[in-house]
């Protein structure tokens, strides 16, 4: 007859004895949320520039709508306000997977609290920055919300992409005269309202900035842009073509694209050519 070691003996027993090995962990104890009836379900909801801050008042913030997959229905809507958020623990502050980005600090964020049955499959859906028609982007998520478990602190994180450029000089419409030697000047953004400069968080020299003039729909040139640190915006000279050859004016563009993250923007304006300068004095 084998006899056992004690060793032997005891893993053997241990078999007979699983429920010791069945200890929940933390995040397998069962909730305390009631069996019957409709739980309030808060969720917040926070829309970032891609690779920047949260819109905030700013830029107008952005429009949240929560609708229910299966039914359609529009389960809650309204407005995100509030701070863009604080730029160095946002964007230079080291941090773990699991830790808060945007809410360890004040910053702009929609928050509403569902009245949910059953585990439901929502769409949550985002547009901005609303102050900026133009540049208006949309993103949205699908995710499935337990009823009774809040989603706080960050929240669920809807990212826009894209930059607010706007042309400034020349003013539109205003007419350009042929042969004038004039300066293009826009100025360029994140979407949460930041500016974007050489060395800093959001680093011109890693961006492609830069200008057309078109006649119709043909790019006649293609403008390097320079960053002017007094007025904060970019610049390019051009001369301006004969009018001869141009009967619907000619159109200014500018373009900004980081292919590293995907953010691009753009802006335009039509501008009408003329031979000669208009004199304001009156002929007698």
């Amino acid at each position: 007859m084998t006899r056992l070691s004690p060793l032997s003996l005891t893993l053997i027993l241990s078999l007979f004895h699983f429920p010791s090995f069945l200890t929940p962990a933390n995040g397998q104890i069962l909730p305390h949320i009631p069996l019957k009836g409709p739980q309030p379900t808060t969720v917040v909801v926070r829309v970032v520039a891609h690779g920047a801050m949260v819109l905030g008042r700013e830029v107008g913030g952005a429009r949240i709508t929560i609708t229910d997959v299966e039914t359609g229905s529009i389960l809650a809507t309204g407005l995100q306000q509030g701070e863009a958020g604080d730029q160095n623990q946002i964007m230079r502050t080291p941090r773990m997977m699991e830790e808060p980005i945007y809410s360890s600090r004040p910053s702009a964020a929609f928050t509403t609290t569902l009245q949910l049955q059953k585990p439901t499959v929502v769409e949550i859906a985002a547009e901005g920055p609303l102050a900026y028609p133009a540049s208006l982007q949309r993103t949205s998520k699908t995710l499935l919300l337990i009823p009774g478990e809040d989603l706080t602190n960050d929240g669920i994180v809807l990212h826009l992409y894209g930059y607010l450029v706007h042309i400034e000089r020349p003013t539109p419409p205003e007419p350009l005269i042929a042969k004038d030697d004039v300066k293009l000047r826009a100025s360029v953004r994140t979407l949460s309202g930041s500016l974007v400069r050489p060395h800093g968080d959001w680093d011109s020299r890693k961006i492609r900035i830069y200008g057309e003039v078109l006649i119709g729909n043909r790019v006649m040139e293609r403008l390097q842009m320079f960053y002017d640190e007094k007025s904060r915006t970019f610049e390019a000279p051009f001369f301006v073509p004969l009018s001869g050859d141009i009967s619907d004016g000619i159109t200014l563009r500018v373009i900004a694209a980081d292919l590293s993250t995907g953010n691009s923007g753009m802006d335009q304006a039509n501008y009408p050519v003329l031979n000669e300068r208009v004199s304001s004095t009156p002929k007698h």
